[in-house]
């Protein structure tokens, strides 16, 4: 069975770990890559896509050197190959204006706030997954049973 990616990316490795932790429940039907700039996402991200890797979600925090969150979704979302893949935007010090920009311009599926909550950031990644396998029209049957029953009744009627 292939696993889809779930990129995480936050320079604060004590966060990132955090999210990992977190994560680590997805990580038998989910291949969880992890990233400290918005400058190496891009790099996977390259990567992954030459491999003929599926990369279903972006989770970001948004304050960084060099490229923001926002700014990196922004880019993510202009790209073709990646018009699919799901954003999550994971933050504690993102404005009203951040926030603004995020959802119409980076095109954002989700927002929290750090702290986060690990059981509604999982149900929250299970969701979007789910809508990227529909989406992508890959065959969701392999993953059948980690989904977001809800929303595969939803995609299947």
């Amino acid at each position: 069975m292939d696993k889809l990616n779930v990129i995480c990316v936050d320079d604060q490795r004590e966060v990132l770990s955090a999210v990992l932790q977190d994560l680590e429940p997805l990580t038998a039907w989910l291949n969880i890559e992890d990233c400290e700039s918005a400058d190496e996402v891009l790099a996977l991200m390259d990567e992954l896509d030459a491999e003929g890797e599926h990369i279903a979600l972006v989770i970001s925090d948004h304050v960084m050197p060099g490229k923001t969150g926002v700014e990196l979704l922004t880019e993510v979302n202009r790209d073709r190959r990646f018009m699919l893949t799901k954003k999550i935007l994971l933050t504690g010090q993102a404005t009203h204006s951040d926030t603004i920009n995020a959802i119409n311009v980076a095109g954002i599926n989700q927002y929290f706030e750090k702290p986060w909550q690990a059981e509604i950031l999982i149900d929250s990644i299970k969701r979007l997954v789910t809508e990227y396998i529909f989406d992508a029209g890959l065959d969701y049957t392999e993953w059948h049973s980690e989904l977001d029953q809800q929303v595969v009744l939803e995609r299947l009627r």
